[in-house]
């Protein structure tokens, strides 16, 4: 898990994005169990209670959810994973176009762009 503790965004934020991209890329699954807070809070040098923070909001948002005895894991809901990878490629399509505005073009220059080079790499 990287986390950039210079970063203005909260370091319990970066966290559940964290656990996002892990299981976008697959290397977390729908069932998998987390490491406690004291464990996790241990492996990232960060205080237990920001890891009972980021925990925290990950059961709110429907993404873990914590069985008494058991532990943290991610929430057995296939819906899960295809509802996080919509989420994030919306998020980098928005920061694409936010980034290309700032850039001074237009979005017929930007879906120009995005052809080419979707043509070359197919």
């Amino acid at each position: 898990m990287q986390l950039n503790f210079n970063s203005p965004k909260p370091i319990y934020l970066q966290m559940v994005d964290e656990v996002k991209k892990a299981l976008a890329r697959g290397e977390l699954k729908p069932g998998d169990k987390i490491p406690s807070h004291k464990e996790q809070a241990q492996l990232l040098q960060v205080n237990p209670n920001t890891v009972m923070r980021a925990y925290q909001e990950m059961e709110r948002e429907g993404l873990t959810e914590t069985l008494r005895g058991q532990g943290t894991f991610i929430k057995n809901d296939p819906a899960i994973l295809q509802s996080i990878r919509s989420e994030m490629a919306q998020a980098a399509v928005q920061q694409f176009i936010e980034d290309m505005r700032g850039l001074g073009i237009e979005p017929e220059e930007m879906a120009h762009m995005l052809r080419v080079t979707l043509n070359k790499e197919g």
